[in-house]
């Protein structure tokens, strides 16, 4: 593992999913991931929004997509990183400095998100995880997070 620090362990109710972090690119997006995991905030949160060939969404902790934590929401940290299969990338509202704990990663090559949502990590392993998450807008039966660490805590 290259960076303990900067990678995410993620078990879903599917698998393991390994998270490179790129605090190159937004730096504050990555120290709120990273700080909302130490906290235990994403264990038990389901992925409320799964679209097949698009994304999938999670980090709301009502499981609805209109929640967030009780941080202040994050300054956009846009940039040139295309989104692509395994991007991670965080969700907001239409306000471009609206994103807080959700975020979503891309099934497949999303090209109209580029510069407009702020991309902070990649799946490095897993792919396959997440492509099982059960679709939907929410899912009939959704799966979760169980827990997401930082790697270097492990």
């Amino acid at each position: 593992m290259a960076d303990a620090e900067n990678t995410i362990i993620m078990e879903t109710t599917k698998g393991t999913v390994k998270i490179d972090l790129r605090p190159d690119l937004a730096p504050g997006h990555c120290d709120r991931i990273k700080e909302l995991a130490r906290e235990g905030f994403y264990d038990g949160i389901i992925f409320h929004r799964v679209i097949d060939g698009f994304m999938a969404q999670v980090g709301c902790p009502n499981g609805t997509g209109m929640g967030g934590s009780d941080k202040p929401n994050l300054q956009a940290e846009f940039n040139p990183e295309p989104h692509v299969c395994g991007t991670c990338s965080m969700a907001r509202t239409n306000q471009p400095n609206s994103a807080n704990s959700q975020f979503f990663i891309c099934f497949e090559n999303a090209g109209f998100l580029d510069n407009q949502y702020t991309v902070w990590g990649q799946v490095s392993e897993g792919m396959d995880v997440v492509d099982q998450l059960q679709k939907g807008e929410p899912p009939r039966e959704p799966d979760s997070i169980v827990s997401m660490k930082v790697a270097a805590d492990s």
